[in-house]
């Protein structure tokens, strides 16, 4: 399936007709309800259902030829926590998806249904979507759970400015007549400033072990900065986009940088090796100081 995508947006959108839903901190997650099972797909089209058992069990409730569009995410202390969903999707084998499923039991915030008992829905408006959406999943109840939703721009102003404390990352805003914009980006998202897309120049570490990422915001004076460590799924992210683009590198030649070194806070000079042209990552990022961006994803979507 190909989903649909959004345009970042600086103010919030106010006009007749439109929705507004909070865009949470997760993974996309395609849910597909066959005959035979359950198909969990990630937004790269990559087949994730061994990784969320837990996810794939709850979807067997669903009704056979279902196709639900929406985020996965895990609550940890009353907030949604991205590195826990990493953690999640990174299972490496059944007998520890299973275990993960257990301690960091994960939860499908759905936006859209996009195929409901055989009948394909993409082409019908977004608001009797969301009503077919809404009787589907009310009766399973959690983890299968219809986004909120309201078409007050006054309340979705108040939950932009509320929700962040539950890890809430902003809003998606969509138009109520809008068909399904598979593939395109139809809708709109309106995301808190701290959150921001960043030039990837280089890494440190090696190209089968990338440690960290050398950025450059899209703010301030273009002084690269070196990220947070990254996590275990963002280094094999990182290292997979390296090998695509040199695989000499991820098999194991050497690679020198010479004067390829960044000064960063509390580790003096670092080398690392530039990339030629630029990646894309979204960083959270509070300050030009302290402490360093952290990565929360490659942007694999441009």
């Amino acid at each position: 399936m190909t989903v649909a995508l959004a345009v970042a947006v600086r103010t919030l959108p106010r006009a007749p007709g439109l929705a507004y839903e909070p865009k949470f901190d997760g993974h996309r997650l395609v849910i597909v309800r066959t005959v035979d099972g359950v198909v969990l797909q990630a937004r790269s089209g990559r087949i994730v259902t061994a990784a969320f058992p837990d996810l794939a069990a709850a979807a067997h409730h669903l009704p056979a030829g279902t196709v639900l569009d929406g985020e996965v995410v895990v609550w940890h202390a009353g907030r949604t926590d991205f590195a826990l969903v990493q953690r999640r999707a990174a299972a490496a084998s059944a007998a520890r998806a299973a275990v993960l499923a257990q301690t960091l039991p994960a939860s499908y915030a759905a936006f859209d249904v996009l195929e409901l008992a055989g009948l394909d829905l993409r082409a019908r408006p977004y608001e009797r979507r969301r009503t077919l959406l809404v009787d589907l999943l009310l009766p399973l109840g959690p983890p299968l759970q219809p986004v909120p939703m309201t078409t007050d721009p006054e309340l979705a102003e108040t939950w932009y400015e509320t929700l962040p404390a539950s890890g809430i990352e902003g809003l998606v805003v969509k138009r109520m007549d809008q068909p399904y914009p598979a593939g395109r980006r139809g809708w709109q998202k309106l995301r808190h400033t701290n959150v921001r897309d960043a030039a990837v120049v280089g890494y440190t570490g090696t190209a089968r072990r990338p440690l960290a990422l050398v950025l450059v915001l899209p703010v301030g004076d273009e002084t690269p900065l070196v990220s947070s460590p990254l996590t275990a799924p963002l280094r094999a992210e990182v290292a997979a986009a390296v090998a695509a683009r040199d695989p000499e590198a991820a098999g194991g030649a050497p690679r020198t940088s010479r004067g390829a070194t960044i000064t960063a806070i509390g580790l003096g000079e670092v080398p690392f090796h530039p990339l030629d042209p630029p990646l894309t990552a979204e960083v959270r990022h509070t300050s030009t100081r302290h402490p360093p961006p952290e990565v929360l994803r490659l942007r694999t979507d441009l």
